[in-house]
């Protein structure tokens, strides 16, 4: 956590008045209590309210006379921490923390958050792995390739950097940042609050409570230059092959650029490639006729003009929701081909600027920005995970899970009937007949405001086939179109394709996985491929929502620990164990069957052609966070350095 220690100099009292008027109330509750040691601040009339829905509850909920209580006793405890008084709490017993946990948020938060956040705000340290030295480095020539340079590389690359581990990381594009590097289309932006769609490490002043693309890429890019992670960074340079040579104890990344191939050797790869980097096309007859520009929407072309255009959109996921309301006064018609509804929650900071005032609390007043992520995370992350087990004596299964899930399709569905009441044509098609959370949530960025537009059309009976000047539907409707517009999602179950990837016997590691089922002990890695090391692999993604860079910030701290063993012990291998990789899927399976995920109702880019779900995790994202927060060596077959290795 970045947290000043002590302030430059005394704050501006009016600077600092200014600043609370737009601070969130929950969190300067916390604050006060640290500064303070009052413990008034922790029970009623100063307990927040319940946020409802995912917004963030700044007000707390209190009455008009609590808030000014709690901003003019927040100045006068601030001021005098600019001016040299400690916090009389700088670090609260496991017991306090819990408490304070679920008192600022209104509701109960599992115990098992505390000794995250303890850390997370700083209360402790944890453990870290020690840094290696030149003499280890050197006499076990030791080094890692990280292939890819999106978020999961990035912070690959800066754990390895602090550790003083040497690694090279080679990106296929000519720049840092994945997807969002790559997805330039109208309206590209995170579903997921900015402060909580970060790094822990790195903050930033957003512009808005959602970032968009633009400001995504940026941050990307301004993290590489902080940490000066570009001198270890090829550009456009991809990666064909890798194959692991077991008497050597080293693997060989073969990977072409503009001058050719190059032949990359190391003990340990991290393969930092992603889920969303290869775009899913339909396989629709005449897509090679069409007339005009037909794209992936990661693919949009940067010269394309839609002024007055007749636009099809073909998919009714995350981009299309993005896409939609970002063109809809541009084009002169625009016409939607949904194969099934999404649930969409309202949020009315999704375009929310955020001022200066609440960058000045961000960076100035202690504790603020950790309790503010915190309540972010919760909200987004964990607090819906009970509700997406299924009941098996809930009596209404096929519209919900259980009586939770059942008050979450009601509140969406009013929703709906609100945004859509003067257009009954649209409330069955818009209206979902799955269960609340069985596909990713989105977020309302005008979506139904769009679709209500007179130049949109909703189409839900499918499409057929294309045609020079247009789309024809499962109906043999015919729609003209100048330009077509592919939603279609990724190729997520086609982990580390189209790379050869070969480990110890030979084994292709796409004969092992097949064409969409991907297995990984606790995502990040496989029996029969030593030192090889997946982010965002199998199972890792969070389908209730929430921030992917806690994920990986998760797993490179696993990761790293297991490669820093290596070098400190002298071990020249480490292979996941057979056992403990099919004990964990097994577990995987079992829990899914219990999740909303494998729920009949719908269909899902989280479940394989077999119905196995292979992207999500079943677990809480604490789960996680513990899971992988230290390395366990007897899961591996670990082999010592080999005599020619040395």
């Amino acid at each position: 956590m970045s947290m000043p220690i002590t302030p430059q100099r005394p704050f501006d009292e009016g600077c600092l008045r200014a600043a609370v008027q737009a601070a969130n109330l929950p969190t300067l509750t916390m604050v006060l209590f640290h500064l303070t040691g009052d413990a008034q601040w922790l029970r009623d009339p100063y307990r927040p309210s319940r946020s409802r829905g995912l917004g963030p509850n700044d007000s707390g909920g209190f009455p008009s006379e609590i808030t000014d209580e709690i901003r003019t006793r927040a100045v006068t405890a601030i001021m005098e921490w600019s001016r040299g008084t400690p916090p009389e709490v700088t670090a609260p017993p496991p017991a306090q923390l819990r408490e304070m946990l679920s008192i600022c948020m209104g509701e109960e938060v599992p115990d098992e958050y505390e000794r995250m956040m303890r850390e997370e705000i700083g209360f402790s340290e944890g453990t870290e792995p020690l840094p290696v030295s030149a003499a280890e480095v050197a006499s076990r020539e030791f080094s890692v390739v990280v292939i890819g340079a999106g978020i999961s590389g990035l912070i690959a690359g800066m754990r390895l950097r602090d550790l003083r581990i040497p690694f090279v990381i080679l990106e296929r594009n000519s720049d840092v940042g994945g997807v969002w590097l790559t997805n330039t289309y109208p309206g590209a932006g995170v579903d997921t609050p900015s402060y909580l769609y970060s790094f822990s490490f790195f903050q930033r002043n957003w512009s808005t409570h959602f970032g968009k693309r633009d400001e995504m890429a940026a941050y990307l890019s301004d993290m590489a230059d902080h940490f000066d992670l570009r001198q270890h960074i090829v550009f456009n340079t991809e990666v064909a092959s890798a194959e692991y040579d077991e008497d050597d104890q080293r693997w060989t990344v073969v990977a072409r650029g503009a001058e050719g191939e190059r032949r990359y050797t190391a003990p340990a790869v991290i393969s930092a490639v992603g889920l969303f980097n290869k775009p899913k096309l339909p396989d629709l007859p005449g897509m090679d006729n069409f007339g005009g520009p037909i794209f992936h929407t990661a693919e949009w072309p940067a010269d394309l003009d839609l002024t007055g255009k007749r636009v099809a959109v073909v998919g009714t996921g995350a981009s299309a929701m993005q896409v939609v309301p970002a063109i809809a006064d541009q084009v002169g018609s625009l016409t939607v081909f949904q194969r099934s509804p999404q649930w969409v929650a309202p949020n009315a900071a999704y375009f929310a600027p955020i001022g200066e005032d609440v960058h000045w609390l961000m960076e100035n007043v202690p504790y603020y920005h950790a309790y503010y992520r915190f309540r972010l995370a919760w909200v987004f992350n964990d607090r819906v995970h009970a509700s997406l087990r299924i009941d098996p004596e809930w009596e209404h299964p096929e519209r919900s899970l259980n009586i939770v899930n059942d008050g979450h399709r009601r509140y969406f569905t009013n929703y709906i009937l609100d945004q859509l009441g003067d257009r009954p044509d649209l409330i069955g098609k818009c209206l979902p007949t799955y269960p609340p959370f069985g596909k990713r949530m989105l977020l309302d960025n005008g979506w139904y405001a769009a679709l209500k537009k007179p130049n949109v059309h909703l189409m839900t009976s499918g499409v057929a086939r294309i045609t020079e000047t247009g789309v024809v539907t499962a109906e043999g409707e015919s729609v003209d179109a100048d330009i077509i517009v592919l939603s279609t999602g990724f190729q997520t179950h086609r982990y580390l394709q189209p790379m050869e990837v070969t480990g110890r016997d030979g084994a292709s590691l796409r004969d092992v996985w097949g064409a969409d089922d991907a297995t990984a002990y606790l995502g990040i890695t496989m029996p029969g491929f030593p030192n090889l090391f997946f982010m965002y692999g199998p199972n890792t993604n969070s389908g209730a929502g929430g921030s992917y860079f806690f994920i990986g910030e998760s797993q490179a701290r696993y990761i790293v620990d297991v490669v820093t063993r290596m070098v400190h012990e002298g071990i020249g291998s480490v292979e996941c164990r057979r056992e403990v990789h099919d004990s964990w899927v097994k577990e995987i399976d079992d829990a899914h069957s219990h999740m909303v995920w494998t729920h009949p109702g719908m269909t899902t880019y989280y479940r394989n052609s077999r119905g196995r779900v292979v992207s999500n995790s079943p677990y809480r994202v604490i789960d996680y966070w513990c899971l992988t927060h230290e390395a366990d060596l007897d899961d591996y077959l670990v082999e010592r350095v080999a005599a020619r290795a040395a």
